[in-house]
């Protein structure tokens, strides 16, 4: 079943009107890699009554006006990417797609999203009932943040949106709780997982430094964003409250992990896994060729890149489906008309990150002091692959099943660090689980650098590179590696992306291609460096490229090295060389 993105749709239901209307800035896939398909049909299974607008539109009021308003509240997200990044490049230019809107071309998704689209409801709807942000969006901006596109520090999304709550991190829980309490008249406020406006601080709550503090000074951001990210985690956090304007941003603790249960109970949802039929009509959505046979089998991320949101956003701590959850789903893609046979991908935000976790973490909250897995893999961290080993032997057995291959990319010092099972998981998905190319992200090779981004040094990638290449080889497989790398990191320059080329060539024997422009994202450390050019963990200044033709510069020197020969090039790169 979809959610009823039509009245036609909810008058055969029977619901006269809906409890919760969702807006997002993304065409309506019912899948569960989407978040607001997983937030609405939650609610449903909650036993509210919920619809869906997709991309309204702002011109009139007839998209956002086509249900009426809602009973409870209305839920408002960018999409599943913030509509920044989505809407532009990291050279500030206008991206001319958009995979996830029908036809593919990016001229539905609003700049800023979450404000406009609250902002349209407040046009047609004068005092409304509560508008609720929720996704990555919302989630990354609640706090006073770094906004790489007006280049300047911005205030927490509910206030620039005039909204009531934020529900930030992976919203499930904290969703039909909210709806329990508004259906309920009850108070809101203590919620976990929530953010929201008030003009009194709440008692034992830490305050952070106010928004026009942080807007004028730079070492009261870095403190600021110093204790945010280190109230994060479920166990351990405390909540937080910041004053903007003449009011306060209240920030609850998190929402506790979910347990394997509820993880398993989400994914039973039953999603149709395509684009909602009215939209099916209006265009080919891309997004959908990359999900419509994929599984997620975890979420979380303890890697904790300094350039990465994701530990922000779903937590730094892996929680994971049991097998017997997503064999079932996979078994029931296969079911499905016109399966092919292939699962195209398998994994999660790190695909190699199954089936474990640190035993301390679990009772204990994330360590204040030391990351997982850097500088180096942590001794309390005890990497075993072998979940994902079993789970892969068993998928590959389920009848109708051709190949599954694991295209999430994986961590390579974590292969290496498993004595057990390591090298058996790498044979295993060189053997079995790769399209011709394996994905792994160094990032770069300077140890500097690396530090800043917080990977682990070049000497895992080389040792990792021969044993897959060896392994390949003694397997008669053709197969190469695909390495993601970053230019303009903060702490890069055009010398560094010299030599990184010249170890691409030399010593990997590649000419990399995955190259992309470091995005500053809101709520990493690394948009910390990028703005306040100083390097949060020591204080000391760093050299930050912030001139758009260098940043280029520094990508066409690891990807375009024959360019670089011509005469004409040569004096643009003299000149743009630091």
């Amino acid at each position: 079943m979809y959610i009823p993105a039509t009245k036609k749709e909810l008058d055969k239901l029977g619901w006269l009107k809906p409890d919760v209307i969702l807006i997002t800035g993304d065409t309506y896939i019912d899948s569960p890699f989407i978040g607001i398909a997983i937030i609405g049909k939650t609610l449903i299974q909650a036993g509210f009554k919920v619809a869906i607008i997709a991309q309204p539109d702002g011109a009139s009021g007839e998209d956002i006006g086509k249900f009426g308003e809602p009973n409870l509240f209305w839920g408002v997200t960018g999409g599943a990417i913030d509509s920044m990044v989505a809407n532009y490049t990291a050279t500030k230019k206008k991206r001319n797609d958009d995979d996830l809107t029908p036809g593919g071309v990016n001229n539905r998704r609003p700049d800023r999203a979450v404000i406009h689209y609250s902002n349209l409801i407040r046009r047609y709807f004068k005092n409304t009932k509560p508008i609720v942000l929720g996704g990555v969006e919302a989630s990354l901006r609640r706090i006073s943040h770094y906004d790489y596109w007006s280049n300047q520090i911005r205030k927490s999304i509910l206030f620039d949106s005039k909204a009531d709550y934020l529900i930030y991190g992976m919203g499930e829980e904290s969703i039909v709780n909210l709806a329990r309490r508004i259906k309920s008249n009850k108070q809101v406020n203590d919620l976990r997982g929530i953010c929201y406006i008030s003009r009194n601080k709440p008692d034992d709550f830490i305050e952070l430094p106010s928004f026009n503090e942080v807007s004028g000074n730079k070492d009261s951001f870095i403190k600021m964003f110093d204790i945010f990210y280190h109230n994060n985690d479920p166990i351990t956090a405390k909540g937080l409250v910041q004053k903007q304007d003449t009011r306060y941003l209240v920030q609850n603790p998190p929402n506790q992990n979910l347990t394997q249960a509820k993880l398993d109970k989400i994914y039973k949802l039953n999603f149709e896994r395509d684009v909602h039929p009215v939209f099916k009509k209006q265009g080919k959505v891309k997004a959908l060729e990359t999900i419509k046979n994929s599984i997620t089998t975890h979420r979380g991320c303890y890697g904790e890149c300094n350039f990465c949101s994701i530990a922000v956003h779903q937590g730094g701590t892996v929680i994971w489906r049991s097998q017997k959850s997503i064999i079932n789903e996979i078994k029931e893609i296969v079911g499905k008309t016109g399966f092919n046979g292939y699962i195209s991908d398998i994994g999660g935000p790190t695909a190699n990150m199954y089936g474990f976790e640190c035993s301390k973490k679990m009772k204990s909250g994330a360590c204040q002091d030391k990351r997982c897995l850097y500088p180096d893999v942590c001794s309390k961290m005890k990497i075993n692959h072998n979940p994902q080993i079993q789970l892969l032997k068993k998928i590959r057995k389920i009848p109708g099943i051709k190949k599954i291959f694991v295209a999430s990319g994986i961590r390579y010092d974590m292969v290496l660090d498993d004595a057990h099972y390591g090298d058996k998981y790498l044979k295993g998905l060189t053997e079995h689980h790769v399209s011709g190319q394996m994905k792994i992200a160094p990032e770069h090779i300077d140890d500097n650098i690396l530090r800043l981004m917080g990977k682990p040094s070049n000497t895992s990638l080389i040792e990792f590179t021969e044993l897959y290449y060896t392994l390949s080889k003694a397997l008669g497989k053709n197969q190469f590696l695909t390495y993601y790398l970053i230019a303009a990191h903060p702490g890069c320059t055009t010398s560094d992306m010299k030599q990184l080329k010249s170890f691409t060539s030399r010593r990997l024997k590649a000419n990399p291609e995955q190259v992309q422009i470091f995005i500053p994202l809101p709520s990493t450390y690394s948009a910390l460096m990028y703005y306040t050019e100083k390097d949060p963990f020591t204080g000391s200044k760093i050299f930050v490229e912030k001139n758009i033709k260098r940043k280029e510069i520094q990508k066409l020197i690891v990807t375009e090295k024959q360019k670089f020969k011509r005469k004409s090039t040569k004096s643009n790169f003299k000149k743009y060389t630091k």
